[in-house]
């Protein structure tokens, strides 16, 4: 298979990253040194959404955080975000060509190959492949990838950041980095933590050591 050639690349996103629903969220976790976030904000008005992804800026960009919003890509051109994250339905409705002029970081998500290839053909800033093993934040047509598919997938796209999601913990992270995937992001195993904040702080040490 051959590699992929990306177009210029942007950064990576940090080898962690936590996925929250709310700028509340964004709030919380921040100041703990979290370098890379991720607003999915789901089931809300586009209004609501606008609002949230406003806060969620204004939070992260005086902290030097790099904030990815999650499928609102025109409210994250207008208020300029810098980074954004659509599924593939949403990249079929997308305006690549305005979020481009932007100068926005897209990153893509893929659960087969068939998606790889599309997603690789909007240039994407990074692939994301998911779920890596079984997740119950909520129901998945796709079954576990597993820690071949992340080789097979940084195979193919060659230098261009690969991040890995779905029922990562601590304890497996190492694996899934050694396999091939470049940042790890993350929502059920702190979202569901007894003390969340002490659970991002667990992975944040572990990045440390990955980053060196």
């Amino acid at each position: 298979m051959t590699p992929h050639t990306p177009a210029a690349p942007h950064p990576a996103p940090d080898v962690f990253y936590p996925i929250v629903p709310t700028a509340a969220w964004v709030a919380r976790l921040v100041p703990l040194g979290v370098r890379t976030i991720q607003l999915r904000a789901k089931d809300i008005s586009p209004e609501d959404a606008r609002a949230e992804i406003a806060a969620a800026i204004a939070i992260a960009k005086p902290a030097g955080c790099r904030l990815i919003v999650n499928d609102y890509w025109q409210a994250a051109i207008d208020l300029g975000a810098t980074d954004l994250h659509l599924g593939q339905e949403d990249l079929a409705t997308a305006d690549l060509a305005a979020i481009r002029r932007a100068g926005i970081a897209l990153g893509l998500s893929t659960h087969s190959e068939d998606e790889l290839e599309t997603a690789l053909a909007a240039e994407p800033a990074y692939v994301a492949l998911g779920p890596i093993y079984e997740t119950k934040l909520k129901a998945m047509k796709w079954a576990p990838q597993g820690l071949e598919r992340i080789g097979a997938w940084k195979r193919r796209i060659g230098t261009l950041p690969l991040v890995a999601i779905g029922g990562i913990t601590p304890e497996r992270a190492t694996a899934v980095k050694a396999a091939g995937a470049d940042s790890i992001a993350v929502i059920t195993d702190f979202m569901t933590a007894p003390h969340p904040e002490a659970r991002v702080r667990l992975w944040l040490d572990w990045a440390a050591t990955v980053r060196g």
